[in-house]
């Protein structure tokens, strides 16, 4: 737990999934996503290991001190450079509207570098779409845009071409 200027940066517990799922929806919203989001407060409960299970996700929250409010949330997860051996994947990163050009965004984004080096990660790797104006926050923090300068493309198969690609498996 970080506190600093009224804000507390934390673990999200199980009572903060409600704000987080909302917070979620907001970000789809923002992304023009909205019937993206498909989760509820007990996934995000399961998949962080709040229920005693694996942790899939491990979910932070900003709270205003004085509110006893979350106004922003961070989502990240281990994943496995063969290059560089340990990373942390930032798979969400939002800051309520309100809250935002005061430095809200920078310092969870800072405390999400400082999980990274107390894990000994190597990198912290995320993606953004590309007309969000967070490409440019992000490249003020120091942040290489990999479309850019690697040529990375990012690809997804969703569940029921994984559920196909399995069943071939064993035919």
């Amino acid at each position: 737990m970080s506190q600093k200027d009224n804000f507390t940066f934390r673990r999200a517990e199980k009572t903060d999934m409600k704000a987080v799922i909302e917070m979620i929806q907001e970000l789809a919203d923002f992304e023009r996503m909205s019937d993206g989001p498909q989760l509820s407060e007990q996934d995000l409960i399961r998949d962080s290991g709040l229920d005693g299970g694996h942790e899939y996700c491990q979910i932070y929250v900003l709270t205003d001190n004085a509110t006893n409010s979350s106004i922003g949330y961070a989502i990240c997860f281990y994943s496995y450079s063969t290059w560089q051996g340990r990373s942390l994947f930032l798979e969400d990163l939002y800051v309520r509207p309100a809250h935002r050009g005061q430095g809200t965004g920078a310092r969870i984004f800072r405390e999400v570098a400082a999980i990274a080096v107390r894990l000994s990660c190597r990198r912290l790797d995320f993606h953004v779409l590309s007309w969000n104006p967070a490409c440019e926050f992000y490249n003020r923090l120091g942040a290489t845009n990999l479309t850019k300068s690697e040529c990375w493309q990012f690809y997804r198969v969703e569940e029921q071409q994984l559920a196909k690609l399995a069943k071939e498996l064993n035919s």
